[in-house]
């Protein structure tokens, strides 16, 4: 065989390994990395909701309760307040709620709780103050007087804008607040003109459940 003829067999005969060579991955291509993919268990863990009002509130018809057992997502459920000041759970069938702090409506149903469940941890919170223990009533010369809803951190000023601020002839410096405490009736004076017209903001006290703002007639 001749020279030329013995070239191009060994040239046919690496060909393919250089087109092989070439084809592969190149040395400064980076390299596929898998992402991890976080897991989460199935189902919706539950959590408290936020209180609509202080720990020390009474428990009144139309108000909402959410009620929390701890590691037991399915006793823990929202429920109204009914007309007859009762409400029904899992496990807990017409519970008198009415005339009760949410601590104290938590014990109770611990104790009906604890023949079904070992150890139960229950935390009631209000969800929603609806009922009539919870309104704070405005009355007197204000643009347009009505019962509110009270929540928590609500203060006279809050109270006095949402009914439209003061009325022509309100005397807003005798205006008093009437609450009620332990079943004692207490009065608790404020300068309303103050506050609107000079900002005194120390005349802005925060309000309770149940309480009801006045405001008088100027006297000519």
């Amino acid at each position: 065989m001749r020279p030329s003829v013995l070239m191009l067999a060994g040239w046919l005969a690496i060909t393919p390994l250089i087109i092989s060579c070439a084809s592969g991955p190149s040395a400064s291509a980076p390299a596929a990395v898998a992402t991890p993919v976080a897991s989460t268990p199935t189902g919706t863990a539950t959590v408290p909701a936020k209180a609509a009002v202080a720990p020390d509130y009474i428990i009144g018809p139309g108000d909402t309760l959410q009620v929390f057992v701890w590691r037991n997502p399915e006793l823990t459920v929202t429920v109204p307040v009914r007309p007859d000041g009762k409400i029904s759970t899992p496990l807990v069938e017409d519970m008198v709620a009415v005339g009760k702090t949410a601590p104290q409506l938590a014990r109770d149903m611990e104790g009906v709780l604890g023949e079904y469940v070992r150890s139960p941890k229950v935390n009631i919170i209000v969800t929603t103050a609806a009922s009539a223990f919870s309104l704070v009533k405005v009355v007197g010369q204000v643009a347009h007087p009505q019962a509110l809803p009270y929540r928590e951190g609500m203060t006279v000023l809050d109270a006095v804008l949402e009914v439209g601020g003061l009325g022509q002839f309100a005397s807003g410096n005798r205006a008093r607040i009437v609450r009620t405490v332990n079943g004692k009736e207490t009065v608790i004076h404020l300068k309303l003109a103050d506050l609107m017209n000079s900002g005194d903001t120390h005349e802005n006290i925060p309000l309770k459940a149940g309480d009801v703002l006045v405001v008088p007639q100027s006297i000519f």
